[in-house]
């Protein structure tokens, strides 16, 4: 079929979407219709915020639309009207049946891990917390379970040993642009020939990758450096790892932390002490040796490096609250 006649539709939200969304449009191909999320409030001035795809959208003249019941019937009647031939799914919500069931070709997804492996909203950051040294980009088509349908494509890369999960993000961003072309392409010819999940052999437990929330994302110093430093760097720089600590007043805080260095090292101190010389380094202990904090983000204050945060303020006297 000439691309220029096959109707998609595609439907994404942040940055990560608009990668692939740029791929199709600047590749000719017929996007008839663009779908994202709502505008919001955000930040402290509760500003109105559009999504990144909205702001493509806009930007290259494609039609929008913005529904907030993904069952309102009028919504599923503009999709019907548009009668596109394939659904394309970049980091949006979960769709019901009547939608994803809708285009002749189906409704594909591109999901950030090797499926089956780590299913769910977070698997970038899963992946990095976990140890993982290698995942991948997933193209698939949706079913009724979540992360579950056949798989079209997949393309493996290597987890650095040092990397994050916002540079692992972005890594993954331009593979998958390129993985959703190449999905496309093959559905129009045709020649995709999907595997059930089933089928792909792992001899590992399936992990989870279920939605973080900010509790989620407090640092328990109990734990070993390395799984520690696997967890700052896998929440890097969103939602970001947290403590608690009170400062030299005694006032209960909380710092987030971005950027660690891993020290082992025999020690008989007791897991959270803070050391620093007030001048160039902060060190916490773990049950292993210690974490060297690099970038850090004081309650109330902005994101600083270490030297620069030491050069103004006092933690000779921080206690970490576990």
């Amino acid at each position: 079929m000439n691309k220029n006649k096959f109707q998609i539709i595609f439907m994404g939200t942040p940055s990560f979407a608009v990668k692939s969304l740029k791929v199709l449009h600047e590749n000719n191909f017929n996007i008839a219709c663009v779908i994202t999320a709502p505008d919001k409030p955000a930040g402290r001035g509760k500003k109105i915020q559009i999504s990144a795809v909205k702001k493509y959208a806009l930007e290259n003249n494609l039609r929008l639309l913005q529904p907030t019941n993904l069952k309102n019937d009028l919504f599923i009647s503009e999709l019907r009207e548009i009668n596109a031939d394939l659904q394309i799914v970049v980091a949006f919500r979960m769709l019901p049946e009547i939608i994803w069931a809708m285009p002749k070709y189906g409704t594909i997804n591109l999901h950030a891990s090797l499926l089956p492996q780590y299913r769910g909203a977070a698997p970038i950051n899963h992946a990095i917390i976990n140890g993982e040294q290698e995942t991948g980009i997933t193209t698939f088509f949706i079913e009724k379970e979540i992360d579950t349908g056949n798989i079209i494509f997949q393309e493996k890369v290597e987890i650095l040993p040092d990397e994050t999960a916002g540079e692992l993000h972005d890594k993954l961003m331009k593979l998958g642009g390129k993985l959703i072309l190449k999905t496309v392409d093959t559905i129009i010819n045709p020649g995709v020939k999907p595997i059930p999940q089933e089928k792909i052999s792992t001899e590992e437990i399936l992990k989870p990758a279920p939605k973080i929330f900010k509790p989620d994302c407090e640092i328990n110093w109990k734990q070993d450096t390395q799984t520690i430093y696997n967890f700052i760097r896998g929440l890097c720089p969103y939602p970001a790892a947290w403590t608690k600590f009170t400062d030299n007043r005694g006032k209960l805080m909380t710092a987030k932390i971005y950027n660690t260095e891993m020290i082992f090292e025999k020690h008989s101190l007791k897991t959270t002490t803070v050391i620093s010389d007030n001048k160039t380094y902060i060190k916490i202990t773990a049950s292993d040796g210690f974490l060297n904090i690099k970038e850090l983000q004081l309650q109330g204050k902005k994101c600083m490096n270490v030297k620069d945060l030491l050069n103004g303020f006092d933690i000779s006297c921080f206690e970490i609250v576990d």
